[in-house]
């Protein structure tokens, strides 16, 4: 327990005073602040059924696909190059302290960028008080719920980005690699619901579990405030098995 905590702190630190980090949170809040305001401006101009809130968590799939790659790339596949992982391996530290100290590092410094997001409505109230919208359209259990999801949906896609950072070398192929297995986690569930490959009569048992992996209804579910806990099983416990898995092929190259 304590080789995990010297790792987490390193790791952490390293991710602090890396101009790499401050690049992609200032990539990350800048993206966000816009998506925010167009959010916004289209509100001011037209009513809408939806809360801004839930329109602005329907889009949180832009920084995964971008945001997350570059936060994790790096980890495994750097380390892998450079031979350090190599030499931290020959200390009494285990595989699995490394990963979950490299996880839990780029998680906290993921929701952190996600938590920054909440002062959008206090900014814009300041600075352009003309584009506030009415408090009234704030809810406080849509803004709980789209994080709630956020939260646990995170600890999926930094396992995938973990995974496949520890594959290879270079930082590019990982993080190629990572966007193509997160845009499969994100939308493959319902390109085949939508495919004609499960109307088929043999198929049309798969229609279920399939539909379990709706990820956009998740978040749906989460911002009208239904917990459904099916969804912290999917999410905590593909998260396990791929940290799982991680921790089996740094092991093996060690």
């Amino acid at each position: 327990m304590k080789q995990f905590f010297n790792l987490f702190r390193y790791e952490m630190r390293t991710l602090l005073f890396s101009p790499a980090s401050y690049i992609t949170a200032t990539l990350f809040l800048a993206l966000m602040a816009l998506i925010y305001l167009l959010i916004i401006e289209n509100y001011n101009h037209s009513p809408h059924q939806t809360l801004p809130s839930t329109e602005f968590f329907r889009l949180f799939w832009i920084p995964v696909f971008f945001i997350v790659p570059l936060l994790t790339m790096k980890s495994f596949a750097e380390e892998n190059r450079l031979g350090t992982l190599e030499t931290l391996l020959t200390t009494p530290v285990t595989p699995i302290a490394v990963v979950l100290g490299k996880f839990l590092s780029i998680y906290i410094f993921y929701i952190a960028m996600w938590c920054i997001t909440l002062f959008y409505p206090l900014i814009i109230e300041y600075l352009l008080p003309h584009k506030s919208i009415s408090h009234s359209l704030i809810s406080s259990a849509s803004i709980i719920g789209g994080f709630a999801f956020i939260a646990l949906s995170g600890t999926l896609y930094i396992s995938i980005g973990l995974f496949t950072s520890s594959l290879t070398r270079s930082q590019l192929v990982a993080g190629m690699f990572s966007f193509t297995l997160l845009f499969i986690a994100l939308v493959g569930g319902r390109i085949l619901l939508d495919s004609s490959f499960i109307e088929n009569n043999l198929m049309k048992s798969l229609n279920i579990p399939i539909d379990y992996l709706q990820t956009f209804q998740h978040l749906e579910d989460f911002t009208l405030g239904i917990i459904d806990t099916r969804a912290f099983f999917f999410y905590l416990g593909n998260s396990a098995l791929i940290l799982g898995l991680t921790s089996l092929i740094i092991e093996y190259k060690a």
